[in-house]
């Protein structure tokens, strides 16, 4: 018997997944499913898909999976969109949201205009520099602006996780950039244990920044939230910039601060449409 699935086609600024309530009706999260769904020939068209189910300890609980199926720890544009979801779903009438994650507790404040949800505020928490934590292979506790040969070009590499792992490094230009040839390298590469999310980053000045991203799974996004937050932190770090900084991404610009500790990133949360698949 062939059943439908109801869901919501939403992105944050680029950064699309397809969102599906799993409270009301029963989620494939195979990853078949998951790769078909998204195909942006074949399926709807997405980098992933995110469910929304319950939680034992908060208000809600985000499981989030990648264009190739696999299953993510955390994504920062995707929940801000979770939050507008659970919002404009009427699954609660809170505007202060305590989500769990596979990185564990995100704090979402819904932003409003006109009574209508157009974004959020998310505390990402503190970000990690810790070798062993994030994890990356490396001769030192931290790995901050250090030396890094990969296929016979040195890179200096900032490793930060904010959930999920990172490692930054800048250019004169990202115009030109390979992206397609060098984000496989970094992504595969043995240093990185469970893979890694690469940024490439150019400092316009000292609070404005302009990123490209791959993301392990993925592929290279319109937008990565936790990547925004990694380099924010890391040019913070390396001294490039201020505690407060925009970043700029192919896909728009996220805000991220860094305050008592914690990563805060605001942005933009936009449905696109809505509608029913079969499975």
């Amino acid at each position: 018997m062939r059943l439908e699935l109801s869901f919501t086609k939403m992105e944050g600024i680029g950064n699309d997944y397809i969102y599906v309530d799993g409270i009301n009706q029963d989620v494939p999260m195979n990853p078949e499913f998951i790769k078909k769904i998204s195909d942006r020939h074949f399926g709807i068209g997405s980098d992933g898909m995110i469910v929304i189910l319950p939680s034992d300890k908060y208000d809600f609980k985000m499981r989030m999976f990648n264009l190739d199926g696999s299953e993510g720890m955390m994504c920062g544009n995707g929940i801000r969109c979770f939050a507008k979801f659970c919002y404009d779903h009427h699954l609660t009438e809170k505007t202060y949201l305590q989500i769990e994650t596979k990185s564990g507790l995100r704090t979402v404040e819904l932003i409003f205009e006109d009574n209508q949800v157009v974004g959020a505020k998310v505390d990402m928490q503190e970000p990690i520099t810790t070798c062993k934590e994030i994890p990356v292979l490396f001769n030192q506790d931290k790995m901050i602006n250090q030396p890094v040969d990969i296929q016979g070009k040195t890179y200096h590499l900032t490793a930060i996780s904010m959930g999920n792992p990172h490692v930054i490094t800048y250019v004169d230009d990202l115009t030109h950039l390979p992206l397609e040839k060098v984000g496989p390298v970094f992504e595969h590469h043995p240093m990185f244990p469970e893979s890694v999310n690469t940024e490439f980053v150019e400092v316009v000045n000292d609070h404005y920044l302009k990123m490209r991203v791959w993301e392990r799974g993925s592929g290279e996004t319109m937008a990565c939230g936790t990547g925004a937050c990694a380099v924010m932190y890391a040019s913070y770090l390396n001294g490039y910039c201020q505690s407060k900084a925009t970043v700029e991404l192919l896909g728009g610009c996220l805000e991220i601060e860094y305050r008592d500790g914690h990563i805060f990133m605001s942005g933009p949360a936009t449905t696109v449409f809505e509608g029913k698949i079969k499975i």
